[in-house]
């Protein structure tokens, strides 16, 4: 079955913001049950969410924001078919939630390009659906140090701690071969396969919910938050 490609495109290096989403929710939903490959636009694959739109969110914005990030993780993970992230570029933060909620992630070698989780180095607390796909990707034993440790990395150092899941020189063509070998199984019991693997994995119950908007929202549009992502933001000054 011939595969769909979809290439994230967005400001800077491929932010993740509310117009990406709408798209990208739009082109997997109309790619069915065909497998994906998905990659980014330039030199990136995404360096995680538009900084600049949330800080023009107020809670019940963010909290909207946050609610359609969520469905777009979920969406990737339970693609019925195939799909592999091509990362050929910096995958950070939001980034590389997208590229770790793929059946596959491919890295390119480059070793200027870097990989990582940096949210709690931000202040930020993941949303919960968000936080279950993540911990089913990665490997138990590094969880804390990915999590917790925020740092980015270079694509040895994440291919090791389980944030890709191999590297390549061409990550693109890499990614088309291993969707072309994913394809020649039976496409039912491959949706059906992975529906039992990830069976749980994102529901996330009433109390869950409750928790996501009374506490973590809030952290989301802290001043605390919203100093650090200003300092981010802000240019840095030249050696």
């Amino acid at each position: 079955m011939e595969h769909v490609e979809i290439v994230l495109e967005g400001p800077g290096k491929n932010a993740i913001n509310t117009a990406l989403m709408i798209t990208l929710k739009a082109r997997l939903q109309a790619a069915g049950a065909r497998p994906v490959l998905l990659t980014g636009a330039g030199d990136s694959f995404s360096a995680g969410l538009d900084l600049k739109e949330l800080t023009q969110l107020d809670p019940v914005g963010m909290r909207a924001f946050l609610e359609r990030l969520e469905d777009l993780v979920l969406t990737i993970f339970r693609h019925p078919a195939p799909i592999v992230a091509a990362v050929n570029g910096h995958a950070i933060a939001g980034g590389a939630v997208l590229a770790l909620a793929c059946d596959l992630t491919v890295a390119t070698r480059n070793p200027r390009t870097r990989i990582g989780l940096n949210e709690v180095a931000l202040g930020l607390r993941f949303p919960p659906a968000t936080l279950e796909v993540v911990r089913f990707r990665l490997p138990r034993q590094h969880e804390a140090e990915v999590l917790l440790g925020a740092l980015l990395h270079d694509p040895e150092r994440a291919r090791h701690l389980g944030l890709v899941d191999e590297l390549a020189e061409d990550p693109v063509a890499m990614a088309r071969r291993h969707l072309l070998a994913f394809s020649r199984h039976p496409l039912g019991a491959y949706a059906a396969s992975k529906a039992d693997l990830r069976a749980g994995i994102g529901d996330i119950s009433p109390d869950q919910a409750r928790r996501f908007a009374d506490e973590v929202v809030p952290t989301w549009t802290s001043p605390e938050v919203s100093a650090r992502i200003r300092a981010a933001l802000a240019p840095r000054p030249q050696a």
